[in-house]
């Protein structure tokens, strides 16, 4: 077993966006004690060094993988479905935007956004009996589900969603809404404690 050099402590506390003033109050020390360590001004007690190790692998422990926070089974249409499904599933379930799957699939993506986009450009049509594929956006990126939460969060800030495979075959989506949900409940256990 090996014993953590002050720059594997200071790398793995960055690594977990902590501050030194975080990773002393979860281990139960003083900041300037973190700081000292991380200089390698100081040899730390082994209960304390124990201390710190433990707080570290609890909170990389607390990561949450896209697999633990996307909703599952994915609700999709296709692209030969009416934009009147659509809106009723989007309506049902309270999803500003669907994937377009054709066989398991990604071809496209219909949104809220381009439903309404159309309703306003023709408003004498019957844009309920369009197609799907006649409004369709581009497709969702993936991910796999074994990514970090917190990596999937940039490509939503781009799209609102992505599809989560693994094997090939789409599994999952993530959406802003399910980090919001995350971090919410995260805010609740910080509460709590």
């Amino acid at each position: 077993m090996n014993i953590p050099t002050p720059d594997d402590i200071k790398k793995k506390r960055r690594e977990l966006n902590l501050t030194q003033a975080d990773l002393a109050k979860l281990a139960g020390v003083s900041q300037p004690l973190i700081a000292r360590i991380e200089a390698g001004g100081v040899d730390p007690r082994l209960s304390t060094l124990g201390k710190i190790i433990r707080a570290l692998n609890e909170i990389e422990g607390k990561k949450a993988m896209v697999s633990d926070i996307m909703h599952t089974p994915v609700v999709s249409v296709s692209r030969t479905d009416s934009v009147a499904k659509a809106m009723e599933l989007m309506e049902k379930y309270g999803f500003s935007q669907l994937p377009v799957l054709e066989d398991g699939r990604p071809v496209g993506s219909v949104s809220v956004d381009a439903i309404s986009r159309c309703i306003i450009g023709h408003e004498s049509e019957d844009i309920k009996n369009k197609k799907v594929e006649e409004l369709m956006e581009e497709v969702f990126p993936s991910i796999p589900p074994t990514m970090e939460a917190e990596f999937a969060s940039h490509l939503l800030e781009a799209r609102g969603a992505v599809l989560v495979y693994d094997e090939g075959k789409v599994v999952g989506i993530l959406t802003k809404h399910d980090l919001m949900k995350l971090a919410s409940e995260r805010w609740a256990e910080n509460e709590e404690e």
